[in-house]
């Protein structure tokens, strides 16, 4: 697992206002849990920059005020419209305590099948684990060069020491398959997206009245003001 150091500083007034200051100024509000404490801090947005978009996972050294602590990312929360960082929240990392991660699935080789002209289907981009911190692997490798037409990887044919793997052990990874069976899988998903393209035009008048909605509330507000 890669290694990222991040600083950040106390926060000292804590709320919606002091978060919408925070972000003016380019900063992104953070907490840490899993500690003794919970700690409320600030951090540079830009300093996530290689945290966040990129495919790997990381044990990232914090250091707010001086202290300096193990910790993962464990949620983050991106403008709707802008996709700018709002809010991350880390995870204290401790030796002894097991954590949950996410861990990036990645491919190796080319399979037989694909060489014979078969496809290979990548069900799963990232996989669920629990584990100690240092039994976490930085990538769930897959070595599909013996794959035939027809193969599969599931959970359960992962041998990871320590690692236990949040999913039903018949969830398939990848799988080898001919072209004829790859265009029936994507046939359904593409009528079904078809349907619901056609689905605004039938309640396109919906929204309309929602919005024409809005006043008389704004008039029953103001009348009980009155």
């Amino acid at each position: 697992m890669k290694t990222l150091t991040l600083s950040g500083s106390p926060r000292k007034t804590i709320g919606r206002t002091n978060a919408h200051s925070l972000r003016r100024e380019g900063k992104v509000p953070c907490v840490l849990y899993g500690g003794k404490d919970i700690v409320h801090f600030e951090a540079i947005e830009k300093d996530f920059k290689h945290l966040v978009y990129t495919p790997d996972i990381h044990m990232i050294k914090l250091d707010v005020g001086g202290k300096q602590v193990d910790a993962i990312m464990q949620d983050i929360q991106f403008h709707p419209v802008t996709d700018k960082i709002m809010h991350v929240d880390f995870l204290e990392v401790i030796a002894d305590k097991p954590v949950i991660m996410e861990i990036p699935v990645k491919i190796i080789g080319t399979s037989v099948g694909v060489k014979e002209g078969g496809k290979l289907l990548k069900k799963l981009s990232r996989i669920r684990v629990k584990a100690l911190i240092s039994k976490i692997p930085g990538t769930i490798d897959l070595n599909v060069e013996p794959m035939k037409i027809g193969d599969y990887i599931r959970i359960k044919d992962l041998k990871y020491d320590g690692v236990t793997f949040l999913h039903e052990q018949s969830v398939t990874i990848v799988a080898v398959k001919v072209t004829r069976e790859v265009v029936e899988e994507v046939t359904p998903a593409a009528a079904a997206a078809a349907a619901v393209a056609g689905a605004p035009a039938a309640t396109a008048g919906a929204p309309a009245a929602a919005a024409g909605a809005t006043p008389a509330k704004e008039e029953k507000k103001a009348e009980k003001k009155k």
